[in-house]
């Protein structure tokens, strides 16, 4: 063989060698998105369009089993795409924990637009909320967004986050809350920790007062905003002061 010719091969050989090499890292900065859609049209819609863009790595899940999902969520996921909260509320799937990053984002497509049912979303996890009315580009730009680690939703539903975090955070409004429900300030206070799902006893220790004192209050608020139970008091609450 001419020396000429090797030198050819050797040319060759790192050509395709780098190219591979370039291959492999462009597949590794791709995003990884498991569309876990119970609707079989919008799940093939879906996976469609973002397959038509080369930094998503799409893989389809035909509407799975809570334990069958988990697998497939914890192998090398970074955005799931649901069409319903019924897997993003399970605890086998999803559970939120803000004191820590959550390795796998979700984003919610094709919902109602319904506050309430956003603002669930939202304490369930989901960083995405998409509209059963968005086009295929408010898609794609909402899965690569929260990939990238922001969070999307209706521009309608900012004043809806803003209200609702300042009922969270400044311990429900007096006058708003006065005005609509004649909460008591005391009442005010146990509404954000009946939320947390601490016992009676757990508030009366936390306030200082007797536990009957706290089983009164309950009762009270219960009747004012008008919940069957105490597991509905703050969604009661928010539909009232929130006006949703």
């Amino acid at each position: 063989m001419s020396v000429a010719r090797a030198f050819h091969r050797q040319q060759a050989a790192h050509y395709i060698f780098s190219n591979k090499n370039s291959y492999e890292l462009a597949v590794d900065k791709q995003t990884h998105v498991l569309v876990i859609c119970f609707n079989r049209l919008l799940r093939e819609s879906v996976a469609r369009i973002l397959k038509k863009t080369s930094d998503f790595h799409v893989t389809i899940a035909h509407a799975p089993a809570a334990d069958s999902c988990r697998e497939l969520v914890e192998a090398s996921t970074d955005v799931v795409v649901l069409d319903s909260m019924q897997l993003l509320g399970d605890s086998a799937v999803f559970v939120p924990d803000h004191r820590e990053q959550r390795s796998v984002k979700c984003v919610l497509v094709a919902m109602q637009d319904d506050p309430k049912l956003f603002l669930t979303a939202i304490r369930f996890g989901a960083l995405g909320y998409v509209l059963q009315d968005a086009s295929a580009v408010e898609v794609v730009n909402a899965v690569r967004k929260v990939a990238q680690g922001e969070a999307v939703c209706p521009s309608q539903y900012a004043r809806v986050l803003f209200d609702y975090f300042a009922l969270q955070t400044a311990g429900l409004p007096n006058s708003r809350a006065h005005a609509k429900l004649c909460l008591t300030r005391r009442e005010q206070q146990l509404v954000p920790l009946i939320d947390r799902g601490l016992t009676n006893k757990e508030i009366a220790s936390h306030f200082s007062i007797s536990e009957q004192t706290v089983k009164n209050h309950v009762h009270r608020i219960l009747r004012k905003v008008g919940a069957p139970d105490r597991l509905g008091i703050f969604e009661a609450f928010q539909t009232r002061t929130l006006g949703l």
